[in-house]
């Protein structure tokens, strides 16, 4: 998923604007202004006002903190409370966060996607609990009598050392919040060898409820008189409701109601469906058996998996589409080249499958409606329920709950749209609408599939001077559908004089969505697996090819993509990072037993430069075993809360190995998924689950974000492990080497 890259620090336009609590105290509200491409929100509480970032202070000296972003277990939650109260200088264990609700009037860039929490509000953040601070101080200085430069500050206490006298920020949160906040710009900010809560290990604020299995998730809300509610939809996508035989469904036990509803036929919207409100879930999840549906399905007809590959194949013999990027004469070169290497790529279509399935909880009284919703961007489920449902937006109410996982899946919100749709049927009673685990797998919007013809060259001296990739994804034409892009500036793009990136596109009425690390996940198994065939022929291995062609340490552009400039490309912390995991590997020590291998791969995505080396062997049986993973990484000057840090890396490790050696794959025939639950679409079990060694490599650049880019190098590293474990050529995914 992509976003317009946002500039730390607040701008002119920012404002801070204080205010008093109700029963004194201080309430400092920071609005800052960001892209409208992002719009979500929330409120603290009884006593907090809704903000964007936001700081109150109890006369107790009790400080509350809202976090305004979605949490999906990125720890986003605590990462940005973290950054306020750093600069407010206050004591961490004295701190209590609220999560935000939605409110698009006050709140601006509120979503949970693109890595892009850390780079778009490491400053703003900042910037918020220093300038609470400065006016705590300033309240204090007036009170004393005293210049607010001699005054220090240490966990939520001012203090005068000359005099020796000291207060609570509690004691002077009322007087501070009559005063007019300063300008952020001036503000000064500590210098990161000043921190105490930056750069420590915290854990996460929600931990110990998760442990506990305390209910904090979407799927938990309850409310009184709460009804159960499926939603039964056509069995291929596109199909439309043509009629319903409703009555022994409706006769169930414990149904209360069986509402055929004819929506948009957007997949983004509503699509046609018969409702079961039901006592609990389970009674209208039986219920769904009984229904007797007549579904037009001709919308899907041919559309599959094989339909889609043959088509695919046909696109790539009949040679390349249209230019994404050109430079130089790829085809001269080629022909003038020492060595010519060719290959073909693919990979299929994946699900999200996250831990909690998908669901909403929506009550729809006298004209408003309230919505309960585990969404990565509630902007688009408020945009949609105005679109589908005509409500105006001004009447919608929606609080963000904690999500079992997103990857990507609860961007799209089909299902806040759905239960909105059934909510408003039946007024004054909340209904949560909970997606089966089958619904979860079969109603997804998929990291689609994708098939590139490769063709490099290398000269005399082993130096790639030629790359050419005509890819085939899905689109109408001009536009690929969402994760189906290939951006001009991927690596080698830049570095290689003579290039050529082409493209066909085959239409599908196979929803398309954004997966962890969207686009990269999938490019980054074809590019970094076949340049390790190019370092093979030009007699050198993968880390010695990338130094290489990275050459000297410069930043390289790419020209605009309309108004969406790619970020400028490191090679200085490319190189830095490929250096550094081949230490720690100790990449030139390859292993001495038989059917065991390392491989290596390098990806930037994210603004993340990270390169990872993965040992896994293969026995007789072709079982794949994975030892050990090393991770270099460069994320900017900062690591802000390195618990968390660690896991994002660690988890997108595992979500990569699992998408190539767990059998991940979605076979479409006709429009109608095949795969139904975790029997058929394995998720990452334990014996896959290696050792992970992570590196920071420091660079000068500011922090960025951590949810996606450790996950691409993951899956070009291990497919190259294992050639070198068995001589052979992984070339499609999900690896099964008895195919191979």
């Amino acid at each position: 998923m992509r976003h317009d890259r946002v500039k730390g620090g607040m701008d002119r336009r920012t404002l801070l604007k204080a205010s008093l609590m109700a029963g004194g105290g201080l309430m400092l509200e920071a609005l800052i202004p960001l892209p409208a491409h992002a719009a979500v929100s929330g409120k603290a509480g009884a006593d907090a006002a809704r903000v964007t970032a936001y700081v109150s202070v109890a006369p107790s000296g009790l400080v509350t903190i809202v976090s305004k972003n979605p949490e999906i277990g990125q720890g986003i939650k605590t990462t940005l409370p973290i950054l306020i109260a750093e600069e407010l200088d206050c004591d961490w264990s004295q701190v209590v966060i609220a999560q935000a609700d939605f409110d698009p009037k006050i709140y601006f860039a509120q979503f949970a996607g693109g890595s892009t929490a850390t780079p778009m509000n490491y400053m703003p953040m900042r910037q918020a609990g220093a300038a609470a601070r400065a006016m705590l101080v300033q309240a204090a200085a007036t009170q004393w009598g005293v210049d607010p430069a001699t005054l220090a500050t240490a966990k939520g206490r001012i203090l005068h050392a000359a005099s020796g006298r000291s207060c609570g920020y509690g004691e002077v949160a009322s007087a501070a919040a009559k005063l007019t906040p300063p300008d952020p710009k001036t503000v000064p900010l500590k210098s990161p060898d000043k921190f105490t809560i930056i750069g420590k290990r915290t854990v996460g604020v929600d931990s110990p409820r998760i442990v506990k299995g305390e209910p904090i998730y979407g799927i938990d809300t309850r409310l009184p008189g709460m009804l159960y509610a499926t939603y039964e939809v056509a069995p291929a996508f596109g199909g439309r409701l043509k009629r319903a035989d409703i009555a022994a469904a409706k006769a169930s036990q414990g149904v209360k109601y069986v509402i055929p509803i004819t929506g948009d036929g957007d997949n983004d919207g509503l699509v046609d469906g018969v409702a079961i409100v039901a006592t609990n879930w389970w009674y209208a999840n039986q219920a769904r058996s009984k229904l007797k549906i007549d579904w037009d399905l001709s919308a899907a007809q041919g559309h599959g998996t094989a339909a889609y590959d043959s088509k695919a194949k046909a696109l790539i013999a009949a040679g390349p589409g249209n230019d994404i990027r050109r430079n130089g004469d790829p085809a001269a070169a080629l022909k003038g080249a020492k060595t010519r290497i060719a290959a073909q790529y693919s990979y299929p279509f994946i699900a999200h499958a996250p831990m909690e399935p998908q669901n909403c909880t929506a009550l729809y009284q006298d004209g408003k409606l309230t919505v309960w919703a585990p969404s990565q961007m509630p902007q688009g489920g408020r945009d949609g329920i105005v679109k589908v449902l005509g409500i105006p937006a001004d009447n919608i109410t929606i609080h963000l709950t904690r999500m079992g996982g997103g990857f990507g899946r609860r961007l799209l919100n089909d299902y806040m749209i759905q239960a909105a749709a059934i909510a408003k049927q039946l007024p004054g009673t909340p209904i949560q609408l909970l997606f089966s685990r089958e619904d979860d797998i079969r109603r997804d919007f998929y990291r689609v599939g994708g098939w590139h013809s490769f063709e490099a060259g290398v000269d005399g001296n082993g130096k790639l001077i030629a790359f050419t990739d005509h890819f085939v994804t899905f689109g109408d034409g001009k536009t690929a559908v969402r994760g189906g892009g290939l951006a001009p500036s991927l690596v080698p793009a830049g570095l290689v004089d003579n290039l050529a990136f082409t493209q066909s596109m085959m239409h599908t009425v196979v929803p398309a969505g954004w997966l962890r690390a969207p686009e990269s996940n999938a490019l980054s198994f074809a590019f970094q697996s076949f340049m390790d065939e190019v370092a093979q022929a030009a007699g050198t291995d993968l880390p010695a090819l990338m130094l290489t062609t990275l050459g000297d340490r410069r930043i390289v552009t790419t020209p605009a993509e309309g108004n969406r400039p790619p970020p400028a490309f490191d090679t200085g912390r490319a190189r830095d990072v490929i250096e550094k995991v081949v230490a720690v590997a100790d990449w030139k020590t390859k292993p001495r037993e038989k059917g065991r291998g390392k491989g290596f791969a390098f990806y930037f995505s994210h603004q993340g430069y990270f390169a990872e080396v993965v040992d896994a062997s293969v026995t007789k049986t072709g079982e794949v075993a994975v030892h050990k993973v090393w991770v270099a990484a460069d994320v900017g000057n900062q690591i802000i809360n390195p618990m968390h840090a660690e896991n994002q890396v660690r988890g997108s490790i595992i979500d990569g190995l699992a998408q190539a050696i767990a059998g991940q794959s979605i076979e479409i025939v006709d429009g109608a998924v095949q795969q139904s639950n975790f029997h058929d679409f394995p998720l990452a079990r334990i014996p896959i689950t290696p050792e992970i060694e992570i590196h920071w490599v420091m660079s000068d650049k500011p922090p960025t974000g951590l949810g996606e880019p450790a996950l691409p190098p993951v899956i070009p590293a291990l497919v190259n492990a294992l050639h070198a474990a068995t001589g052979t050529r992984i070339r499609s995914l999900p690896v099964n080497l008895t195919k191979a």
